[in-house]
């Protein structure tokens, strides 16, 4: 089953090269972050605050070559968690296709925002259950 899930806020740390992306639940109250590295926290902040940009990123590409090469995104899943390792998939829609490309989940996150910025966000609920019995 799964969850749909927006991106809450993004808090970026002055003291090392770790951020978190934090993601809430759209239905709920529950969110959890995911930690990011400096060069994503700064893509993904951009993409929201400044959605347009003179020249396209590589978020952009990725968007732009799925297109050209006769897809849509279709949405994100964050697929799994494991040793606070989160796992995802960007699903690509090709006519009646889905195919699923394993990728962080701050670069599908990142795609989604700068490419697509309405894209589901879709988390495993186990994710969510395993998280909550953690803390």
């Amino acid at each position: 089953m799964f969850i749909e899930a927006e991106l809450s806020r993004i808090v970026f740390s002055e003291l090392d090269q770790v951020h978190l992306l934090f993601l809430r639940e759209k239905a709920g109250r529950r969110e959890f972050p995911i930690v990011v590295g400096s060069v994503e926290a700064f893509i993904i902040n951009r993409a929201v605050y400044e959605p347009t940009v003179p020249r396209p990123l590589t978020h952009h590409l990725l968007g732009s070559v799925i297109e050209t090469l006769g897809g849509t995104l279709a949405d994100v899943v964050i697929s799994d968690v494991d040793e606070h390792t989160f796992y995802a998939r960007l699903r690509i829609r090709r006519g009646e296709e889905v195919l699923e490309v394993d990728c962080r989940p701050s670069d599908a996150i990142a795609a989604a925002i700068m490419h697509t910025p309405r894209l589901r966000i879709l988390v495993e609920g186990r994710i969510l259950e395993k998280l909550l019995r953690e803390t």
